[in-house]
C-alpha cells in the first residue's frame, strides 16, 4: 500500500477509487462521444438486449445504480445522439422501453474494448483480470454492495427530525 494511503478510511481508498476509475472511463470513451455515465447505461443495456432483454428505463436504473430522472436524461441525450431507441411499452404506457440502435451497439463494442483494457490496466497489481486476488476482491466488493446502507441509522430521533 502506497504511504499516501496507509490511514486512510475504507470510504475514502472507495470514494478515491471509484473517482479513479470515473475520471479514466470519462476520458477513454469522450472520443467516441460518450461519458462515464453514457457508457455505464449504453453498456448495461448492451448486456440485457443480448440477454434478451428490452428493459424499461426504470429497470436499467436498478440495473446500473442510477437515479430513475437521471437515467431519464441520459436516454433522452443517447437518443439525441442516435444511439438508443426509446419506445412506450406496450404492457404499461406509462413506462419508457430502450433498446440501442445499430449505430449504438456498434459505439457500445468499441467502449467495452476500451473500458476492458483499462480494467486489465487497473487489476494489473493484482494479478490481472483472471488472477485469484481479483476473484477474491471482487467477492468482497460484491459483500459490500449486498451490505444495505442506511443514511439515517445510527442518528437518534430528535436529530433524524432536526434534518
Amino acid at each position: 500500500m502506497s504511504k499516501e494511503y496507509e490511514k486512510a478510511t475504507p470510504g475514502f481508498l472507495v470514494w478515491r477509487l471509484s473517482m479513479k476509475w470515473r475520471t479514466a472511463v470519462d476520458r477513454a470513451v469522450a472520443p467516441l462521444g460518450l461519458t462515464h455515465a453514457q457508457y455505464s447505461l449504453t453498456a448495461s443495456l448492451y448486456g440485457m438486449q443480448r440477454a434478451g432483454e428490452r428493459p424499461s428505463q426504470r429497470r436499467l436504473a436498478d440495473r446500473t445504480g442510477l437515479e430513475p430522472l437521471y437515467v431519464s436524461k441520459l436516454a433522452r441525450s443517447l437518443e439525441s445522439a442516435g444511439l438508443i431507441e426509446r419506445t412506450r411499452d406496450p404492457r404499461d404506457p406509462r413506462a419508457v422501453q430502450l433498446a440501442l440502435t445499430e449505430q449504438g451497439r456498434d459505439t457500445t463494442r468499441q467502449a467495452i474494448k476500451v473500458v476492458q483494457g483499462l480494467l486489465e490496466q487497473l487489476l494489473a497489481p493484482l494479478g490481472g483480470l483472471d488472477s485469484p486476488r481479483t476473484r477474491e476482491f471482487s467477492a468482497e466488493l460484491a459483500t459490500l454492495l449486498d451490505a444495505p446502507l442506511d443514511p439515517l441509522a445510527g442518528i437518534s430521533e430528535s436529530d433524524k427530525e432536526q434534518s
